[in-house]
């Protein structure tokens, strides 16, 4: 039988394929950080700050410095003992390399160096070097200073030596840039950042996390003596707290349980689980445990002192309006994938719970007044929930519109049956839910108009949800019972679509949606059914053609592209032919001068400019080491490590000792100038160099100059350098257009409404998710809570921000 009759056509032994190390993290990044969103672009950074948290668990490290350099790299910076650099007999290389290139390596296999550790699998530092376009590393050790340079998870030089570090000071220190091919234009998120570091100094008591932004000049310093006690109040000082804070703190064969939790007077639970200092979002054994170990103790100190009568009692009952934070640290624990986002370990359940429910039951014991307040507490949640199912039972109309199928009068339903295909969009008022009756295709989808501001659900008791109109209208048509949250299965529709103006109201409408969909029916949020509708920003009028534009970045986009049309950049210089760019040649041009002005613009903050650093260049490019010489307040520039070390020598001759890294010279600039560098390189295949930067007559001693001309359908225009071609450019774009920007629904009309944000082929939705529900959870709180003045403090705190940010996002 031939393998084409077995279906076997084109499978053989040249289809296997062996990718090690980096080749293989490049070819499945989503094994190792989980995506290439922005989540797996920020886990790089975790990777590489548990490093040195490990470090400050083993006793060594004391401070951590986060750096986010302006163009989009970052440092990671500790004074813990430093990578080992030493040579490894049976292959050759350096500790150092095969740390940061060979996947399974790692110092964490064993307890020897590290009791406990985040890093188990020895893939982190791997991956981040792999997935980052440059990487370097400089290590503080043994009373040396080692340097290391990679690309792409790839060694490209040699561990150099660069002298003797200052006295007393070791450590490692790891600067990387994210790779655009895997993370395209994605940026760092300061806030995303901050949020971490902060949780990282709560559950480490005594160290300090440095956070530092050169973007926008930003640094935030975070350092807790109480610990996770202090995230405690941290996490509920947009609540009302009048509950006692009970802290657990102890270790079960070799595995510490450290609990601290907290009853609030709302309604909502936070519950945020670490392990060795690792996020669990998705919880956990150590979470079962901790509801377990609460629900036994306080349920049995409640019936034994006879609060709870014959009340029958939920697991959630005892969880309602309740913060706690669990952190663990074993020596060996299990997750559920490389990031680590649940915890495994079976034997962590059994631990946890037997010590909250021990030492919980002690403290009730010997708090009878506080016992006491906690289990009414939950006596009152359970009345709650059974007054609720009574209100609902109630409420006219309620049971048949939630159990038999009924629909909202106003509800212009679709007439297909196929869920998964079906849409249900929230629109904001009857007149953009005319509007969009009218443009939508009636087969799979469905409008709700909402009137006015919709309930905020942060503050409502549960009653006043089943009254409120809007929300009853919202619930039967999704067809998700809020009494039983946990259970989608019955969801009308398979995407929910909020779909409201880009102004201050719509957006505020927005968020009323999205926090009744996050508190009341969080699991539809998970299972992917809510989006947010994104109309456009921009209608642009050519004579009697008409586009839409989606956003500010789209718009940028366009302009080049109509810019480009038709244009060439002619460059002149005395006795030579002049060269024309102009086409794709022009085309993949602005992307390298976009690059080199994001580096210039980074030396030009530093306090350097081209005309200086010119006088230095050598066939273009730029020395990349500057050292600094305190004896004689001079600088010394080089391009090598050669004439480093040359120059080294020297002075060690001059000085009659051995120059100390960091107090007679500095090395400075490095960062900006090897960024220069790179972007140099690549305009150096188009004939520039970084002299064509710089305004013509700033320029000394180039003979003779080098003239640019823009020539678009026959008009010219001068340029001063080539820095302001990219400019230049969009205002060619702009010719002969009109550009309206939208505020409302209400400014489109049904055709214009379809075409642009309800025509599955054209428009453009946003998945609602809970990458980061820590920081959703936070941000619900603070804005939609009962505590102004966390609101107000949010709101001053952000008002130097955009008001263009209304119109993006979700």
């Amino acid at each position: 039988m031939s393998t084409e009759t077995l279906g076997n056509v084109g499978y053989t032994e040249d289809n296997l394929q062996t990718l090690k190390d980096a080749a293989h993290i490049r070819h499945r990044p989503g094994m190792y950080i989980g995506n290439t969103d922005i989540e797996g672009m920020h886990h790089l950074v975790w990777e590489v700050v548990y490093n040195s948290v490990d470090e400050a668990l083993a006793g060594f490290c004391k401070n951590i410095f986060i750096t986010v350099h302006s163009d989009e790299s970052i440092t990671v910076s500790d004074d813990g003992r430093g990578i080992p650099v030493g040579v490894k007999a049976d292959t050759g290389k350096s500790t150092l390399e095969e740390a940061l290139t060979i996947a399974g390596s790692s110092g964490k296999f064993n307890n020897d160096a590290y009791k406990t550790s985040a890093g188990l699998h020895g893939m982190g530092a791997k991956a981040m070097n792999a997935l980052s376009e440059w990487c370097t590393a400089e290590i503080k050790r043994d009373g040396r200073v080692y340097k290391m340079e990679f690309e792409k998870g790839y060694a490209t030089s040699k561990l150099e030596d660069l002298g003797p570090a200052p006295k007393g000071q070791t450590g490692t220190t790891i600067t990387f840039k994210p790779d655009p091919e895997k993370f395209g234009d994605i940026l760092f998120d300061y806030d995303r950042l901050g949020t971490r570091f902060q949780q990282i100094s709560f559950l480490n008591k005594g160290l300090k996390l440095a956070l530092a932004d050169e973007r926008v000049g930003k640094s935030d310093t975070f350092h807790s003596e109480r610990g996770i006690a202090e995230y405690v109040e941290v996490l509920n000082r947009s609540e009302q707290t009048n509950y006692p804070l009970i802290y657990i703190n102890k270790q079960i064969d070799g595995v510490t349980v450290e609990v601290c939790f907290q009853y609030t007077q709302g309604e909502t639970k936070l519950e945020m689980c670490f392990t060795n200092n690792a996020y669990n979002k998705d919880g956990g054994t150590h979470l079962s445990g901790f509801r377990g170990g609460l629900t036994r103790a306080i349920g049995h100190y409640g019936k034994k002192a006879n609060l709870f009568k014959e009340i029958e009692l939920r697991g959630d009952d005892f969880r309602e309006g309740l913060t706690a934070v669990i952190n663990i640290s074993h020596p060996q624990p299990k997750f559920e994938s490389q990031t680590k986002v649940k915890l495994t370990s079976p034997e962590v359940e059994g631990q946890t719970s037997s010590v909250v429910y021990e030492v919980l039951s002690d403290y009730l014991e010997r708090n009878p007044k506080e016992a006491e307040r906690i289990c009414k507490k939950v006596l009152l949640t359970a009345e709650a929930r059974i007054a609720a199912k009574k209100a609902r039972d109630a409420v006219k109309g309620r049971k048949d519109a939630l159990n038999s199928g009924g629909l909202p009068g106003k509800l212009y339903d679709c007439s297909s049956r196929d869920r998964e295909n079906t849409e249900l969009f929230l629109v904001e008022g009857d007149s953009a839910g005319g509007s969009a009756e009218s443009g939508r295709d009636r087969e799979f989808q469905a409008i709700l108009p909402l009137r006015g501001k919709v309930l905020n659900v942060e503050k409502a008791k549960f009653e006043k949800l089943l009254e409120n109109n809007e929300i009853s209208a919202l619930i039967s048509a999704v067809g998700v019972d809020i009494d039983n949250v946990e259970d989608v299965s019955k969801v009308r529709y398979g995407k929910i679509i909020i779909m409201t103006d880009a102004d201050v109201d719509g957006q505020h409408i927005r968020t009323l949606l999205l926090t009744f969909f996050f508190r009341q029916m969080r699991k539809l949020i998970e299972a992917g059914h809510v989006f947010v509708a994104r109309p456009p920003l921009y209608k642009v009028t050519q004579k009697k053609e008409t586009r839409f534009i989606q956003s500010r970045e789209e718009m940028v986009t366009q302009l080049t592209t109509r810019g480009l049309k038709n244009t060439t950049l002619r460059a002149t210089q005395v006795d030579r032919p002049a060269r024309d760019i102009s086409g794709d040649e022009l085309t993949k041009l602005l992307p390298l001068l976009d690059e080199a002005e994001s580096a210039v613009v980074g030396l030009e903050r530093r306090g350097r400019n081209l005309d200086e650093l010119l006088t230095r260049a050598v066939d273009g490019l730029f020395p990349t080491y500057n050292l600094y010489e305190r004896e004689k307040n001079k600088e010394h520039w080089f391009r090598t490590t050669d004439e480093v070390a040359a120059f080294k020598q020297a002075l060690a001759d001059e000085l009659k000792r051995e120059p100390v890294v960091g107090e007679d010279y500095t090395l400075d600039e490095w960062h900006d100038l090897k960024s220069l560098n790179r972007a140099v390189t690549k305009l150096k295949a188009f004939g520039f160099d970084a002299a064509d930067l710089v305004p013509l007559q700033r320029i000394a001693g180039r003979e003779p100059p080098v003239r640019y001309t823009l020539d678009h359908d026959g008009s010219n225009k001068s340029l001063v350098s080539l820095r302001e071609l990219v400019i230049e450019i969009r205002r060619l774009g702009e010719k002969g257009i009109a550009v309206t920007r939208f505020k409302g629904l209400g400014e489109m009309d049904p055709e214009e409404l379809w075409a642009t944000t309800l025509d599955p082929q054209y428009r453009t939705l946003l998945k609602v998710t809970l990458n980061d529900a820590f920081k959703a959870e936070e941000m619900f709180r603070t804005l939609m809570g009962k505590e102004v003045q966390d609101r107000k403090a949010f709101i001053f705190s952000n008002s130097l921000k955009s008001v263009e940010d209304i119109d993006y996002g979700a």
